[in-house]
């Protein structure tokens, strides 16, 4: 079973490029989030996969049951059809990846 949080999958600074070669290798999307501090996303469902990495800053991410403080580097993973929400908590806002698609 794949664990949903998988901290420091990735050395930080993230290399947007090869992350985004890698997943449309894969068949995923690719798109990056820059928030402000404090901004949330909250109760999100899809029908297919995502996943996350954080690029810079910090953000809090619940999916499911579970939640994690989440920095540059660490990748999550949110399987289809769950619930999920994420919020900026860094004073200088974050940057994130996010990517659809399905790991079939």
């Amino acid at each position: 079973m794949r664990r949903t949080f998988e901290k420091s999958a990735y050395a930080a600074p993230v290399d947007h490029t090869s992350i985004e070669q890698e997943w449309r290798a894969r068949g995923f999307s690719f798109g990056i989030f820059r928030d402000p501090p404090g901004q949330e996303w909250n109760d999100f469902v899809h029908a297919t996969d995502e996943y996350v990495i954080v690029s810079e800053g910090k953000i809090t991410i619940v999916v499911g049951d579970e939640t994690s403080e989440c920095e540059a580097g660490d990748m999550v993973w949110i399987p289809r059809d769950t619930p999920h929400s994420l919020r900026t908590t860094s004073p200088n806002g974050s940057v994130w990846l996010y990517g659809y698609g399905n790991d079939d």
